[in-house]
């Protein structure tokens, strides 16, 4: 875009702040390749286009804003005079690529200094040599630094993860072994009390109905009702009495299986009725052998499901043999992740799921939507732990308009107003030396800003703060690549600069929260 061009006038010029230290010769050259332009209420320059020009505002108001999927967003609104935007890094060259990485419009006529990309580059290189390098220096090293911390971020977090899935694989394959150990014990001792049976005085017609007993005992263990502790208990007393009154010895002993198999005196009744009475001990203790085999069965049958489902839900954590992008229930992606990060959660906060099953599926890179989950999970169990470790998290999904939002809820102290503000910066945390990089809520922005065209904020009282991600329902029509985050990407001033990360958080539209 261009302006009505005025006549340069090295004093005032000289009078912004940016400019104060200059010589007159250096003023001079400034006015010689540069000029001043007066721009009408209207755009100034568009966010992807060359970056052409480095603009110093003389009077007037500047408002910057950038492209969030399909929406231009307001990050930055300013009428102080001097402050500058552009092509602030045409001096690294073509090392980064030159283009404007936000728009900038006017609202009333203002007027800027207006210098050439070229000339502001070779200006910097010629009268600060040793400035410019030190912002080489600051701009790429604060870029690798970060990357390599992100690096860092993402191999903590896969060894977090992996220790609590080993932790909870253990658990079911442990009782899969012990099982497998006591039903290879109770066989055998089945296998004894067969041969036993076998040598006895029993008849052809009386083994026929132990047989059939025990075919029907096993289907009641299948089908055998959950009991309450003091129902229980009170079955346990009435089944070993019946069995001292029998002559079983130490009937107490056998109870609480035949208890746990859903039999009761009734069942023990009609065995008493379909056997004789000199064979029912050791028909008893037969089908006590058969009522522990069903149930270590089952026993090993659940601990297997559960190991099957926890290699599940880690495929569908980590998104193994699927597509980067594609259409995805969220709800899977929040289940598989909660149950990778319950070592991490614990018994002592308490998990409320709160979903809209009736949402679409949302297009998205499922891998990376886990680790904006797991950010957050792992914020808000941080939370909780400084006040004493028990608490609530709530995971909520619901339709907002076009969007849909995933809201995690949870009852910790809440997030400072005076920190806010800087929570999404990079490398701010509020966790101890050692047990935070300050990415986690860096990376969750990026990803559900920059790579899904959502949006990340938080509400935050004591006891109820609130991450809230909006994600489009639809994908849109062209797919942006993330921008970096650096100086370009906002308003100089003569306190520093305004980058993305600062604005984004003061105007209140992309926020998160908790220890970052």
């Amino acid at each position: 875009m261009s302006g009505q061009v005025l006549p340069c006038d090295q004093h005032e010029i000289g009078s912004l702040f940016l400019f104060e230290k200059l010589s007159p010769e250096q003023l001079g050259r400034l006015c010689a390749e540069g000029r001043v332009e007066r721009f009408g209420p209207g755009p100034v320059y568009t966010e992807g286009d060359p970056a052409g020009s480095f603009y110093v505002m003389i009077e007037g108001t500047v408002v910057l804003s950038r492209r969030v999927g399909g929406d231009d967003v307001e990050v930055s609104r300013t009428s102080q005079r001097g402050v500058y935007a552009g092509a602030m890094q045409a001096y690294l060259g073509d090392r980064v690529p030159q283009t404007y990485n936000n728009s900038m419009r006017v609202t009333e006529p203002t007027r800027f200094f207006v210098l050439p990309a070229q000339s502001f580059a070779d200006v910097m290189r010629e009268w600060f040599p040793m400035a410019a390098h030190l912002l080489e220096g600051l701009f790429f090293g604060s870029k690798n630094t970060q990357r390599a911390i992100g690096q860092r971020e993402r191999l903590l977090a896969l060894g977090s993860l992996s220790a609590g899935l080993t932790h909870e694989l253990n658990n079911p394959a442990a009782a899969a072994v012990r099982a497998t150990a006591a039903l290879r014990e109770r066989v055998g001792k089945m296998r004894h009390k067969l041969a036993v049976i076998a040598q006895g005085p029993y008849s052809r017609e009386a083994l026929a109905e132990l047989i059939e007993i025990q075919e029907r005992t096993a289907e009641r263990v299948a089908k055998a009702p959950v009991l309450s502790p003091l129902e229980a208990s009170d079955r346990e007393d009435e089944i070993a009495d019946w069995l001292e009154g029998h002559g079983f010895p130490e009937g107490w002993r056998i109870a609480p299986t035949f208890v746990q198999a859903g039999l009761d005196t009734d069942w023990l009744e009609q065995v008493a009725a379909t056997v004789a009475e000199d064979v029912l001990p050791g028909a008893l203790g037969w089908l006590n052998y058969t009522v522990e085999t069903e149930l270590l069965m089952d026993e090993i049958d659940d601990s297997t499901n559960r190991i099957s489902h926890l290699v599940d839900a880690a495929k569908q954590y980590a998104q193994l043999d699927r597509a980067p992008h594609r259409d995805v229930d969220v709800h899977e992606l929040l289940d598989s992740t909660l149950l990778m990060l319950s070592a991490k959660i614990g018994p002592r906060v308490r998990v409320v799921k709160e979903y809209d099953r009736s949402l679409p599926d949302v297009p998205a890179y499922p891998a990376e939507l886990n680790q904006v989950w797991t950010n957050l999970i792992d914020n808000a169990v941080s939370a909780i732990g400084t006040t004493g470790g028990d608490g609530t998290l709530t995971v909520r999904t619901a339709r907002e308009g076009d969007r849909l939002l995933v809201e995690f809820r949870d009852t910790g102290p809440g997030v400072p107003e005076d920190i806010r503000s800087r929570i999404f910066d990079p490398f701010f945390t509020t966790k101890p030396v050692g047990e935070g990089t300050g990415l986690g809520l860096d990376i969750s922005w990026r990803i559900v800003v920059n790579k899904h065209h959502g949006s990340l904020h938080v509400e935050s009282v004591p006891g109820d703060t609130r991450f809230q991600v909006l994600l489009p329902l639809t994908a849109p029509e062209t797919d942006e690549t993330e921008a970096e985050t650096g100086a370009e990407t906002g308003i100089g001033t003569d306190t520093g600069t305004w980058n993305e990360t600062r604005t984004r958080n003061e105007t209140g539209a992309e926020i998160a929260e908790e220890p970052a």
